[in-house]
C-alpha cells in the first residue's frame, strides 16, 4: 500500500463531461476517509439525501445550487462546505460542475 496519493491535476481526471450524465470516481480510500471526484453535466443533480458520516464538499469548477439542510447557497469554483452526518443535502448543476467529496469515516461530528 502506498503511503500517499498524488494527482497533479484533478480536473484532468474528468476529461469531457458527457451531456445528461453524472460521473463519480473514487480517487482515494482508507480507514479514515473516502474521496470521490464528481462531474455533473449542466442540469444534472443529486437529489436530497443524507450521509451516515460527516463529509466535505469542495466545488472545483462550475456553478451550482448547494442545499445544506434548510440553507440554499449558489456556489461556484472555490466553494467549500463541511456537513455533519445525517444533514440532508443536494446539488443542482447549472453549468458543468466538478466537485470533490470527502467522507470522513468514523467521526462522531
Amino acid at each position: 500500500m502506498s503511503e500517499h496519493t498524488f494527482y497533479p491535476d484533478l480536473l484532468q481526471l474528468v476529461g469531457d463531461i458527457t451531456p445528461d450524465t453524472i460521473l463519480s470516481r473514487t480517487i482515494q480510500e482508507n480507514a479514515g476517509c473516502k474521496t470521490v471526484l464528481f462531474a455533473f453535466a449542466p442540469g444534472q443533480a443529486l437529489s436530497e439525501h443524507i450521509a451516515t458520516m460527516p463529509a466535505i464538499i469542495h466545488i472545483l469548477q462550475g456553478e451550482a445550487t448547494l442545499t445544506l439542510g434548510d440553507q440554499v447557497q449558489e456556489v461556484s469554483a472555490g466553494a467549500w462546505a463541511y456537513m455533519n452526518a445525517r444533514l440532508p443535502h443536494s446539488v443542482q448543476a447549472h453549468s458543468a460542475v466538478i466537485m470533490l467529496l470527502t467522507m470522513l469515516k468514523g467521526l462522531k461530528e
